[in-house]
């Protein structure tokens, strides 16, 4: 007798990308399983919950925060079975042609399909390699933005040349009393734009620069001041600080592609090498978002949309080649009709 509890399909990354391919493999009436490494959803849109994102269509602007809750109410419709804490070591196949794939945890999940939806990696930012840098991180030493209130009327060393350093260098220069940007290359990484917006707000960049030494106050309890060391020059320059942020990214998932015993073609260390309709070198597996590249890739959270229907829509076909190619819209779907009735009355109310 198979006792195995198989899913349709299951997720891996509870992000922008899982969950809107949570809501529509729901919307495909397929059985679906989440499976995330963090204790919350929503993926690293978490990092930033008090940022403006304008670039979503139809919520403009809406705060990182606002927009998790809005994905995750919109993922979790169909009721999908969510597993938090858990993290995915590899992927393999059983004698009945499922997947399966084995977790820290040491359970086994077993799956018709599957879709990576894992983003950049695991949510770990890269630490500042200094000692003693780590017991800062109780006060000014951030490697995210929780509140913007915190920095106001501060002066701000931000560690990093990338989109996100001078992300947090533009929001942050409307509100502190002077903003540094420290960089160890003579060129910054970031969109032009946004390097001529921190410039007009008067950023100022420290180029061939990085933190040599943290200098803590009398009662050692916090960063006051910050030694830059300049490679090219061969000389230090101390800077008077009130908080320090340190982007130097992400720490990337690689161990569940180089466990695997599926064969999964990557395009780098860390991307899927995929196709314009989420597919990738293994049938029956398919990728979403920031993990899945291919010609004509759009790397942003709106393009995250339509990898996550793709993946559902050939996951669906996949298990049934019958199906339609893609999934009858929400005007007319009877699955809604339902919800419709119960929100209308909502609004009556």
């Amino acid at each position: 007798m198979n006792t195995k509890d198989v899913y349709d399909v299951t997720i891996i990354g509870a992000g922008p990308a899982g969950l809107y391919s949570a809501f529509y493999c729901g919307l495909r009436e397929m059985k679906t399983k989440i499976i995330e490494f963090q204790s919350f959803l929503g993926g690293k849109v978490n990092v930033y919950p008090e940022k403006l994102i304008w670039d979503v269509g139809g919520l403009t602007p809406v705060t990182g925060e606002q927009l998790i809750q809005q994905l995750i109410k919109q993922g979790l419709t169909f009721n999908p079975t969510v597993v938090l804490n858990e993290k995915v070591n590899s992927i393999d196949k059983d004698e009945e042609d499922l997947f399966v794939l084995h977790t820290s945890s040491g359970q086994l999940h077993y799956s018709k399909t599957i879709i990576v939806a894992i983003g950049g990696g695991i949510l770990q930012p890269m630490k500042l390699q200094l000692e003693g840098a780590e017991k800062f991180e109780v006060t000014n030493l951030h490697y995210t933005v929780k509140s913007y209130a915190r920095f106001h009327n501060k002066t701000i060393l931000i560690s990093g040349g990338g989109n996100s350093a001078l992300d947090w260098a533009h929001e942050l220069s409307e509100i502190a009393k002077a903003v540094y940007i420290t960089y160890r290359k003579d060129t910054l990484k970031g969109h032009e734009a946004t390097i001529t917006k921190v410039q007009q707000n008067g950023v100022q960049f420290l180029l061939n620069t990085e933190i040599e030494k943290l200098i803590a106050s009398d009662d050692h309890t916090v960063i006051e001041r910050v030694i830059l060391h300049n490679q090219q020059e061969n000389s230090s320059i101390e800077l008077q600080v009130d908080e320090v942020i340190v982007c130097h990214g992400y720490e990337h998932e690689k161990e569940l592609i180089n466990n695997s015993k599926v064969s999964i073609k990557m395009k780098n260390e860390y991307c899927i090498d995929g196709t314009p309709l989420s597919e990738t070198s293994v049938p029956g597996i398919f990728a979403a978002g920031d993990v899945l590249t291919h010609e004509g890739k759009l790397h942003l959270i709106a393009g995250t949309f339509q990898d996550a229907a793709n993946a559902a829509n050939r996951a669906k076909q996949y298990i049934t080649p019958d199906a339609t190619s893609y999934g009858m819209v929400s005007s007319h779907n009877d699955l809604f009709k339902a919800k419709n009735k119960e929100l209308i009355q909502q609004m009556l109310v």
